[in-house]
This record gives structure tokens, sequence and C-alpha cells, in this order.
């Protein structure tokens, strides 16, 4: 008689005969990760005065990989504590920890690297502000071994813990009497600058503008979402191929699991990507060690 398979990958016994079940998210890609790379990244999100997980009114909180308090710190604040790395190779900029500095793309304690988003909101609070979404909080790292949680692919049950804060909380404003109030409007005041935070589906969403005197805009500073995560996304897409590309051979499922490094930490990737032609327009580039290209896969 044949085994399942995939039974015995995640039950085993132990010494005493009881069964064993292993957790998810515990083991993606790690062949290729160090011990340190295992402790993984800071995480930033905004909370409020609980250190409860807020979307639009707080304060953004840093809690370093082994989820202690690393900063924390007001709004109008942002340039004090975050700076922004620039590569010869993309446009795109990679924002890091003052504190900390740009030590390059690395992973653990001596990182300036952070991740924002769901898992980044839920790693920095200390919980949820609504009952059930704060149930699934503790089932969440209760199932995957504490916190802080650092598997990418956690980012998708963090995202649905989300969706149920936010439900809650629009039943509570719903029952406001306040959100019927005529008193709509804030009177304008001189030009001058101003910073906004707030957490997008994607993450931690930062515009800075500064007016002239006729209110035209002298300057702009944004630090999108998927920016925060830039370094993050950076990194997973390079363990995932390191770990899943082996002599240059690069097929379609291979593909498809590199995907899957990025796409949890931005849900409009699947959508804003192929939304016009029905796929995903990708190349990737294989390269060896002195930077020459030794394949190319694209569709």
């Amino acid at each position: 008689m044949k085994t399942n398979s995939g039974s015995k990958k995640r039950f085993t016994l132990t010494g005493t005969g009881k069964i064993k079940r292993k957790h998810a998210f515990k083991s993606h890609i790690l062949t290729k990760k160090t011990k340190k790379q295992k402790r993984n990244l800071t995480h930033m999100g905004m909370v409020d005065k609980n250190n409860k997980g807020n979307f639009y009114d707080g304060k953004i909180r840093v809690v370093d990989p082994a989820g202690k308090e690393f900063l924390k710190f007001e709004s109008k604040d942002y340039l004090k504590h975050i700076g922004e790395h620039v590569e010869e190779w993309t446009y795109s900029k990679f924002p890091y920890l003052k504190a900390v500095g740009w030590k390059g793309q690395v992973a653990g304690a001596g990182s300036g690297v952070y991740r924002v988003g769901p898992l980044g909101r839920l790693n920095a609070s200390d919980g949820m502000a609504t009952p059930l979404a704060q149930a699934e909080y503790q089932e969440m790292y209760k199932t995957l071994g504490g916190k802080p949680v650092h598997s990418t692919l956690a980012f998708h049950w963090a995202r649905v813990i989300e969706l149920l804060y936010a439900t809650e909380r629009a039943m509570e404003l719903i029952k406001d009497p306040e959100i019927t109030s005529t008193n709509v409007r804030n009177k304008p005041g001189e030009p001058s600058e101003g910073v906004g935070v707030v957490e997008a589906a994607r993450g931690t969403l930062i515009h800075h503008y500064t007016l002239d005197k006729d209110a035209l805009v002298k300057d702009v500073n944004l630090i999108v979402a998927t920016t925060n995560n830039y370094p993050a996304i950076c990194m997973s897409i390079r363990d995932a191929a390191k770990g899943l590309i082996h002599g240059g051979k690069v097929d379609q499922g291979i593909l498809n699991k590199v995907e899957m490094a990025f796409r949890a930490y931005d849900p409009c990737f699947g959508c804003a990507t192929h939304a016009a032609i029905g796929q995903m327009p990708l190349t990737i580039g294989v390269f060896n060690s002195q930077k020459q290209l030794v394949s190319s896969v694209s569709r």
C-alpha cells in the first residue's frame, strides 16, 4: 500500500507516541539562508497610544528582528529616521533606518532594511483594537510559533486579519453620529509644509509637500508603501532565485515560485501587472558571478 507523502511531511510521532503537526510558513526557501538571515528583518507600522495597530492616526513604531521596540516617532519626523539609498541599476530608491545606516541588502539586527504592510503592522503592534481581529491575531502568532513572524508568505494571513479589523472598525464608524456631521471642512491656513502618513493596504504611505506663498507646490517627497518594501522585496526575490535556480535553468514552474516571493508583499501586483494582457509581463535574467548574462526567460 502506498503511503500519503503529504501527510508524512506534515505529521510525525514524538518519543511518547503523540502526533506532532508541523507548522506552515516556517521553512519557506531556507536552504540557502544563514542563521542571521533566518532572524530576518525589522518591521514598521502605525500604532495607537496603546500600541494597537491603527491605519491613520498614531505614531510610527519600529521593532527589531527579535520583536523589541527600536523606534517610535511622529509622522512629521520621518526624515529624521528614514533615509533613501540609490543604486545604479534601478530607478527605485531603497529606504532604510538612519539609526542603523544602509548596510546593503542584508538581514539581521545589523540591517537598516525594514518591512511594512500587513505583516509589518502586526509585528510592530501589540495587538488589534477590535475583538474578532485580536482573537485571530493571537491565533496566527500561536500557530506560527510566536512573535515576530518573518515568513514572507505570512503576509497573506496578516492581510486577512486586517480585513477583519477594517470590517469591525467600519461597523463602529457607521454607528458614530459624527459620520453624518455637517462639519466637513477645515478652514485653510497660510501655505506652508505638511506631512501625511497613513497605512495603505500595501503598507506605510508617506506624503510630504512644501508650498510657496502662492500655494504652488515647491517640493514633494513621497515614500509609498511598495518603495518602503523595495529592499526587502529584492532580497526575497534574490533568496528565492538562489534556492530555486540551479545550473542556469529556468522554467515556468520556477518562475511561478519566484513570483511567490514578491506577490505576497503587494496585492496590487496581481492585477496591476497583467490586467490588460491576461498575464504578467516578466523577464528574468540569470547572471554569473562576473555579472555576465547566462540565460533569460520572459513572457
